[in-house]
């Protein structure tokens, strides 16, 4: 894929595993639904006291593995540096319509404006928090499929490589 082939692959997902490092243990990684912000930003909502906020306040350094949720699975790494962005306290409008937008996501439809009260009372219950990401590379192995015998014949692998986003 080529730089711009790689932004679109991440345009038009919306799914992805987020990975961060932990204090103790291994690295994390839970799979969220992202949104897009701009041609280039991702935003991820989860709750304040979640270990990926609390892991973007310690370390901004994170990485996503975005999915595409057909088989065989083909997927791109994402290096991002995080913040968080939005927080109940300091914005909850853009809080909710996070909310609003990521139920529109999932639902693969738009969400009537009788679902807002819903959003709202779940992002304050939850105490909701916006991550923004802001990619600056990405990790490439282009994956090999075998669908048939035929396809085993010369099949082979090579080491990814880092590329600038």
């Amino acid at each position: 894929m080529n730089a711009e082939e790689r932004k679109q692959f991440v345009r038009t997902h919306r799914t992805c595993i987020f990975g961060y490092n932990r204090k103790h243990d291994g690295p994390s990684m839970s799979v969220v639904y992202y949104l897009m912000d701009g041609p280039d930003e991702l935003l991820i909502s989860t709750m304040e006291e979640r270990g990926k906020a609390k892991a973007v306040r310690r370390n901004p350094k994170v990485s996503i593995c975005v999915l595409d949720e057909k088989w065989p699975p083909t997927y791109l790494q994402v290096y991002c540096d995080a913040r968080i962005d939005a927080t109940m306290t300091s914005d909850p409008e853009r809080v909710i319509d996070s909310m609003m937008q990521l139920y529109e996501l999932m639902a693969g439809k738009p969400m009537p404006p009788s679902a807002r009260p819903n959003a709202a009372e779940t992002a304050r219950r939850e105490k909701r928090v916006i991550l923004r990401l802001k990619p600056y590379a990405t990790f490439e192995t282009p994956p090999r499929h075998v669908y048939k015998e035929q396809d085993t014949v010369g099949l082979t692998h090579w080491t990814g490589q880092l590329m600038p986003w």
